[in-house]
C-alpha cells in the first residue's frame, strides 16, 4: 500500500460551517477519518449528523470550510468521479421509485459508465454480487413500491456496495430493520469493512452497535464536537451525559467484555 496513502485521511473536515434557513447546523466541525477505519457518528435528534453526512455528499451545498477526500477537495471532482470514491446509503424516505430491487442496484454503477452508455456484464456481476452478498437475491425482481421500509434498506446498502467506492457513508441504516435482519445488516458491514477495508462513516441512534462495531465513536451536539475517541471511553457516565444531558445504565457484554447501555426500569 501507498505510504503517502495511508498517511492522507480519506475523509478529513476541517472546520466545517453549515447554516439553514438562518439557523446553525454545524459549527466548527473537523474530523479526519483514517483509511479502512468504521467511525460511528452519534447524537441526540438534530445534532448535526445526517447533514454532516449530506455536506460531504455534495446534497447540501453552502457550508463554508474545507472537505477533502483522498486528500482533494469535494469541490474538484465531478459527480461521477466522486461517485467512484463515496457511496451513500440515506435514511428510508418518501415514495418509493418504481424500479425492481436489481434495477436500483444497477443504477448504482452510473459512475462506472461514460454518459449514456448502457451497463454490461461487469456491471451485471457487481449488481448479482451485491444482492447476493446483502441477501436480498430473492427480492431482486421485485418493484421498490412493493417493498418493506428494512427490505429497502437493504437494497440501498447493495447498491452502494455494486458502486464499489472505497468510503461507504450510511444514515442510520438499521432504523426499519428487526433485530434478526439488524445482525444481518451489521454482519454485512462488518465484512466489508474487515475483509474488504471499506471505510465506513455510519451516522447511528443505536449506541450499543456502534460501540460494538466501530473503531471509534464521534459525537455532535448543537451542531459541535462532543466527543471523539475510542468506544470504551464513549460509555462512561461524564461523557454520555455531556452528551445527552442524562445518565445511562451500562454492563458489561458477556462475549467482548465492552460496556453497554440497559433500559432504565423504575417508575413512571
Amino acid at each position: 500500500m501507498d505510504a503517502n496513502r495511508t498517511l492522507t485521511p480519506v475523509l478529513d473536515l476541517r472546520h466545517l460551517r453549515l447554516e439553514l434557513d438562518g439557523r446553525s447546523i454545524l459549527d466548527d466541525v473537523s474530523l479526519a477519518v483514517r483509511e479502512g477505519e468504521h467511525l460511528a457518528i452519534v447524537g441526540p435528534n438534530g445534532a448535526g449528523k445526517t447533514c454532516l453526512l449530506k455536506c460531504v455528499n455534495r446534497i447540501l451545498r453552502g457550508w463554508r470550510g474545507m472537505i477533502s477526500v483522498h486528500g482533494v477537495s469535494i469541490a474538484a471532482y465531478s459527480q461521477r468521479e466522486l461517485g467512484r470514491l463515496v457511496a451513500y446509503v440515506p435514511q428510508v424516505g418518501g415514495r418509493p421509485a418504481p424500479f425492481t430491487a436489481r434495477e436500483t442496484v444497477l443504477m448504482a454503477r452510473y459512475p462506472h459508465l461514460t454518459p449514456f452508455a448502457s451497463p454490461g456484464l461487469r456491471d451485471q456481476r457487481y449488481a448479482e454480487d451485491a444482492l447476493a452478498l446483502t441477501g436480498i437475491g430473492a427480492l431482486a425482481d421485485r418493484t421498490m413500491d412493493t417493498l418493506s421500509g428494512g427490505e429497502r434498506q437493504k437494497v440501498f446498502l447493495a447498491a452502494a456496495l455494486a458502486q464499489d467506492a472505497r468510503l461507504l457513508l450510511l444514515d442510520e441504516p438499521t432504523t426499519f430493520l428487526d433485530p434478526r435482519h439488524r445482525d444481518d445488516f451489521r454482519r454485512v458491514l462488518r465484512t466489508v469493512n474487515r475483509r474488504k477495508g471499506v471505510t465506513v462513516v455510519e451516522v447511528t441512534h443505536d449506541l450499543n452497535c456502534a460501540v460494538l462495531d466501530a473503531d471509534r465513536i464521534f459525537a455532535l451536539k448543537d451542531g459541535r464536537a462532543a466527543f471523539c475517541g475510542p468506544p470504551d471511553q464513549f460509555l462512561v457516565r461524564d461523557v454520555l451525559f455531556r452528551v445527552f444531558d442524562r445518565t445511562f445504565l451500562t454492563v458489561n457484554h458477556p462475549t467482548t467484555g465492552q460496556p453497554v447501555i440497559l433500559p432504565e426500569v423504575g417508575e413512571p
